[in-house]
């Protein structure tokens, strides 16, 4: 991401309006527009008085008792004391639950603490190009940021930013809430550097899964019918094999339903920035490519980068890497022909936001890779896939792997909007600025977010009875994050050193191969390559210090071939003789089923 149009990413315009959903239909809405007295006689009563308030009217549901959460509000009253009749700034990108904290938790927390917050929201390209501006002047523009966690790379190499290990325990002792509970984080490990620091606070994150029609699905004549042919059942498939019968069944033998043509598969394809998000969301780690390792594949991750101790030493299988090895050009291979057999004609001239509502008007059987910040907007009454119960008629389920794909890879990409600290700003802003991002994601407040934005932090948060009352609006998600499978969805890791510069180059690469100007390993070649000598670039400015990238010699591939087998590890993998697995899928109410058992997978399918 960057200043560039190609850092506008993944966010839907019609997001920004789904504030009060189907899932945050229970929101009240706190309004205590008193201002808070800064006289020291009466502060302290004033703010336990407006706690009180707003945990009746606003912070419900809470895994915390009243009392719980009255003790923890007494605590931000007290810590920000030195701060009353401060003003700060920070900001976020636009979406739901961003657009809550904004005008609802910021207003509570004025009230309660007497810090008033002036709390932004941005397109995700202008708050990279506001945050850049700030790390290149030192100017304080903000005071604090809400950052995707794919920078995990950037920024613990650059040293632009606090590590918040350290920061808590020093600087901001006395400004750390001793209920913040990081265990109960469930991104944790994305935010974490090679130096085992914790780099940014988690405040929301949603996954892309497997999307499908389960009323279609569990239609007796169409199990019938797809049995017949293929000579497995009809269910959530388990590989790319199983998913590309799926997408020709409902596409080319099924075609029709109520009357309205239909595709098993959706898709987009135009020269546009949103088509690099395809695949840096790691499409390519559900193809297969990669090694093992979670968060992220050691030591070659999804985008292909090698990297030896905290340095990245190359993105082409010649340099240990993966990014134009068999995995990654089958990968692409899949998802152009995919693209042009499964899914509907005008998608192949979509964007990202054009083809993100396509599903929703009834015409398309299932997506590998589907965006749950979209459950919202997908749950609607009225809408072709949601029932006249008010229920969705579709479900979401793990993403299905590649051949390449063995046990211990990730599987998907989870996105991660994450608190930033600078180092430049001054600490009185900063330690204000720290409260407000805590307030933002304490027990307190958390849960209600939770409803409201439906991207999930907390792991005590999804287990709670509010979640439970609300899963059967939300077609799986719940399900899935109390699973064990959840952890296999990541966001990009610490191998990419400048994800700013470098995830500018992949729409560009792969736009070539998509409109046929080059074939899919020309495409790949030249990706790797530009990779590499953005990493040059960087390894010859020292900014980046000793974990910065150290550019490694070209060898064979043959070489590299052979060293992964004998380390045991998997990239690059030589090309597979046979690139088609046999087919697998899952019965839904089975996997539902082996996620109760505290299983990724029903023993049939294998763990």
């Amino acid at each position: 991401m960057s200043s560039h149009a190609s850092a506008r990413r993944r966010r839907p315009a019609s997001l920004r309006g789904l504030l009060f959903g189907t899932a945050a239909a229970i929101l009240v809405s706190g309004s205590f527009a008193a201002p808070l007295s800064v006289t020291p006689a009466f502060a302290q009563a004033q703010s336990t008085e407006a706690a009180k308030k707003w945990i009746d009217n606003e912070f419900q549901p809470s895994t915390l008792s009243k009392e719980e959460q009255l003790k923890e509000m007494e605590w931000f009253a007290k810590a920000a004391e030195p701060y009353r009749g401060m003003q700060i700034n920070v900001v976020s990108e636009i979406m739901p639950t961003h657009e809550y904290e904004s005008k609802v938790l910021a207003k509570a927390f004025e009230e309660i603490t007497g810090i008033k917050v002036k709390h932004d929201l941005l397109q995700e390209g202008d708050v990279i190009e506001k945050l850049q501006t700030q790390l290149q002047s030192g100017q304080n523009v903000y005071d604090a940021y809400v950052n995707d966690s794919d920078l995990i790379g950037t920024h613990f190499r650059y040293g632009f930013v606090d590590n918040l290990t350290d920061w808590m325990a020093g600087p901001g002792k006395d400004v750390t809430l001793p209920t913040l509970d990081l265990k109960d984080f469930m991104g944790l490990s994305f935010v974490t550097a090679p130096d085992g620091k914790i780099y940014q606070l988690p405040d929301q994150q949603f996954a892309n899964l497997y999307w499908f029609r389960a009323d279609w699905f569990e239609r007796d004549d169409l199990k019938k019918q797809f049995k017949e042919k293929y000579g497995y059942d009809l269910g959530v498939p388990i590989n790319w094999t199983a998913y590309e019968d799926i997408a020709n069944f409902f596409t080319n033998d099924v075609k029709e339903i109520d009357g309205k043509r239909i595709y098993g598969h959706m898709d987009y394809g135009k020269k546009d920035p949103s088509l690099g998000w395809r695949y840096t969301d790691a499409w390519f780690s559900m193809a297969g490519s990669g090694d093992r390792g979670l968060p992220n594949g050691k030591p070659v991750d999804e985008w292909g980068i090698r990297m030896v101790g905290c340095n990245p030493v190359g993105s082409t299988v010649e340099r240990g890497g993966d990014l134009n090895g068999p995995a990654a050009v089958y990968g692409l291979t899949k998802s152009i022909e995919w693209l042009q057999k499964f899914a509907p004609p005008e998608a192949q001239g979509m964007t990202f936001y054009e083809a993100t509502p396509f599903p929703s008007q009834g015409t398309i059987a299932q997506e590998a890779f589907w965006y749950t910040a979209f459950i919202s907007d997908y749950a609607k009454k009225g809408l072709p896939v949601v029932g006249d119960d008010g229920l969705p008629k579709w479900r979401v389920a793990p993403s299905p792997h590649g051949s390449y794909w063995k046990n211990g890879m990730k599987l998907g990409y989870q996105d991660m909007g994450s608190w930033l600290l600078l180092k430049s700003v001054a600490d009185d802003r900063k330690k204000a600025a720290w409260l407000y991002a805590q307030f933002v994601v304490a027990k307190t407040t958390s849960l209600k977010k939770t409803v409201v934005g439906l991207t999930p932090i907390r792991d005590s948060d999804v287990r709670s009875q509010a979640m439970t009352d609300l899963a059967p609006h939300l077609g799986g998600l719940v399900e899935f994050y109390r699973s064990p499978a959840r952890v296999a969805w990541t966001p990009t890791g610490v191998n990419v050193p400048d994800y700013p510069k470098m995830s500018q180059l992949w729409w560009q690469y792969i736009s070539q191969a998509i409109s046929g100007e080059k074939t899919v390993q020309e495409a790949l070649d030249g990706l790797a390559e530009a990779q590499d000598k953005v990493m040059e670039r960087i390894e010859r400015s020292g900014a980046q210090g000793e974990c910065g990238p150290r550019i490694g010699p070209k060898k064979t591939a043959e070489y590299w071939y052979e060293q992964a087998e004998k380390d045991g590890n998997l990239a690059p993998q030589r090309k597979l003789a046979d690139e088609n697995e046999k087919p697998q899928t899952v019965r839904y109410g089975d996997l539902l089923d082996a996620w109760k058992a505290g299983k990724v997978m029903p023993d049939s399918v294998g763990n």
